[in-house]
């Protein structure tokens, strides 16, 4: 598959590249599906792409987002003795003509008919996370293009953050880690190569980030929303910043601790509050870049931080990618960042190996409260409140270990998570790149098909057994209502009780109640194994808070006595038998309709 032109590289790969290479040569041998690598900023991606780009036979377009990146990929390809085009107006060139083609997306995507050419083979997009599924987006334009020309075009993402704000991981499922982390509708299907920031910091090939969360000198941020698109507006921003009087303060505390620091980059909420901490610095050791910045005044200023002829640079959201300057050791964040993307994105551009300035770690002062996590930053779906933690919980279908959003006693104990379906994928017979295999069936949570009997996801509109449209709930609960023998319960709370039925035998009692004091129960025997069982499958499975966690009273009394351990429904609907009593027959759980819930008790 090498290119005959491929000559001895200027840089040697590190090991871990050369393994990275070797995961997309085998997944691409075996699939055309698009696929990630994720490196953690500093990892050296751009020579990653530059072997990848000399191996390849036929065309190779490399993608980026930002000039400073298209250039900084460029010469990592070049280094190999090879040439290539450039097509990048911020760079001064368009110029498709070379095997090998490095360009910004919004000048390629603006002359589509200068890529009409189906010899192009691979496709790389360097910071892919910014890929969207709106197909009227640039980056997917233009893979729609090349994709007409060439229906078996490789696409390669590469990325140190594979989460979208809104949408969570940017791929279905993870190799290595044998497991579904995204949606199924994901673009990129796989995550052939992941290396985690921890790895490489334990390995010496970027230096510790020593975080300091800045308590005491610090914005208040907690009251802002996020408008529709997910990012805080920037007028709302400088609201909270805006001769506020801690300003002067935080600056005076960077300086004090910037004093023995050799390069520190200042991360500001607004054009307004980046020029008034700008203006708190020395002016003779400071520069300011904001979006409205000339580029050529632009490159000036990143190159006299560099050389280190100034040490403090403030910037409002233009450096977080496509910038690299290895002696930055500290860095200041004083605005919200929206997601654990951005944020890793500005700690990483402190993370680099300095050996000119022989830094040992990077100092992060965060005077914003951002509750991200450097090191485990994000799972599948949105925090559901601030009291929830990572928790793992193991698959009882194939005991793969999901990682959840949950709560824990203080033991350690798990007693409530929000997975909604087992993560663990089970590969087919044969080689784990040849994209075959399935997710694990099993759900914690999930809603029945009235039709088969079959398990849906709770959000599911179609039976995924037997194609039957899924009954609205509130379909049901209209129908019910209508109904003079059903009664539907809005329940605001639930208790559990041993009692003795009409034979005078021990069971155990549950009972639904309403705002109103309105009640149902049902009763259940847990004498026998085959009874335990049978209140597994009727009631355990939708109740549990913790569902596939162990918990299995072995009795009534054990039962009644583990109510935290479980959760009550939305609704109850029950119908009157023999016009005597009535019998509970839906409980409706994690219910998103238009009818109102109840308040819950106490």
């Amino acid at each position: 598959m090498a290119n005959s032109a491929h000559q001895p590289p200027a840089f040697q790969l590190r090991p871990y590249q050369q393994e990275a290479v070797e995961r997309v040569l085998e997944w691409f041998r075996a699939s055309s599906d698009p696929a990630v690598l994720c490196l953690p900023t500093g990892a050296g991606k751009s020579l990653v792409i530059a072997e990848l780009a000399s191996l390849a036979r036929g065309r190779v377009l490399v993608l980026a987002h930002v000039s400073e990146l298209v250039e900084q990929n460029q010469a990592k390809y070049a280094s190999y003795g090879l040439e290539a085009d450039i097509f990048s107006a911020g760079l001064g060139s368009k110029q498709a003509a070379s095997q090998v083609v490095f360009g910004s997306v919004q000048s390629v995507v603006r002359n589509l008919e200068q890529f009409n050419d189906a010899a192009f083979t691979l496709l790389v997009i360097d910071e892919c996370h910014r890929v969207s599924l709106d197909k009227k987006t640039s980056y997917q334009l233009v893979i729609q293009h090349l994709l007409k020309l060439n229906p078996n075009l490789k696409i390669l993402g590469l990325t140190a953050t594979p989460f979208r704000l809104g949408q969570g991981f940017i791929y279905h499922r993870h190799l290595q880690q044998q497991a579904v982390r995204g949606e199924e509708e994901s673009f990129f299907k796989a995550c052939i190569y992941e290396l985690p920031l921890r790895w490489m910091v334990k390995n010496n090939f970027l230096v510790k980030p020593e975080r300091l969360d800045m308590a005491v000198l610090a914005y208040d941020f907690s009251s802002l929303v996020p408008a529709n698109t997910g990012y805080f507006p920037e007028a709302e921003l400088d609201k909270v910043v805006k001769d506020n009087r801690v300003t002067p303060s935080i600056v005076a505390d960077i300086q004090q601790r910037a004093a023995q620091r050799q390069g520190v980059m200042v991360f500001c909420a607004s054009v307004r509050h980046a020029e008034e901490v700008a203006g708190l610095l020395p002016s003779e050791q400071t520069a300011l870049i904001t979006g409205a910045l000339a580029t050529k005044e632009r490159q000036q200023i990143i190159q006299a931080f560099k050389a280190q002829q100034i040490k403090y640079l403030v910037n409002v959201s233009v450096l977080t990618t496509g910038f690299d300057a290895p002696h930055v050791d500290l860095i200041a964040i004083l605005r919200p960042t929206e997601s654990v993307s951005l944020y890793q994105q500005i700690i990483g551009r402190g993370l680099r190996l300095s050996p000119a300035t022989d830094k040992t770690d990077c100092l992060v002062l965060d005077y914003a409260g951002n509750p991200w996590d450097i090191w485990a930053p994000e799972v599948n779906t949105p925090r559901p409140n601030a009291n929830t933690e990572l928790v793992q919980v193991l698959c009882p279908g194939c005991g793969f270990a999901n990682s959840f959003w949950g709560v824990k006693t203080a033991e350690g104990e798990v007693l409530e998570h929000f997975g909604r379906r087992c993560q663990g994928w089970l590969e087919a017979a044969g080689e784990a790149t040849d994209n075959k295999g399935q997710q694990c069936d099993f759900r914690f949570r999930f809603r029945v098909c009235d039709a088969c009997g079959g398990e849906a996801d709770i959000a599911a509109r179609v039976c995924p057994h037997c194609d039957a449209t899924l009954v609205d709930a509130d379909k049901k609960l209209k129908e019910a209502l209508q109904l003079k023998d059903a009664k539907v319960l809005r329940v605001s709370g639930m208790t559990l009780e041993v009692a003795l039925n009409g034979k005078g035998l021990e069971r155990l009692k549950v009972t639904y109640y309403d705002e109103d004091a309105s009640e149902l129960s049902d009763w259940y025997a847990l004498e026998t194994p085959a009874q335990r069982k049978a209140f597994e499958l009727a009631f355990l499975r939708e109740h549990l808070k913790a569902p596939g966690c162990g918990w299995l009273p072995k009795n009534a009394e054990e039962a009644a006595v583990g109510a935290e351990h479980l959760r009550y429904p939305d609704f109850v609907i029950a119908r009157k038998i023999n016009k005597k009593y009535w019998r509970i027959q839906q409980r409706l759980f994690d219910y998103q309709g238009s009818y109102r819930k109840a308040v819950a008790a106490g």
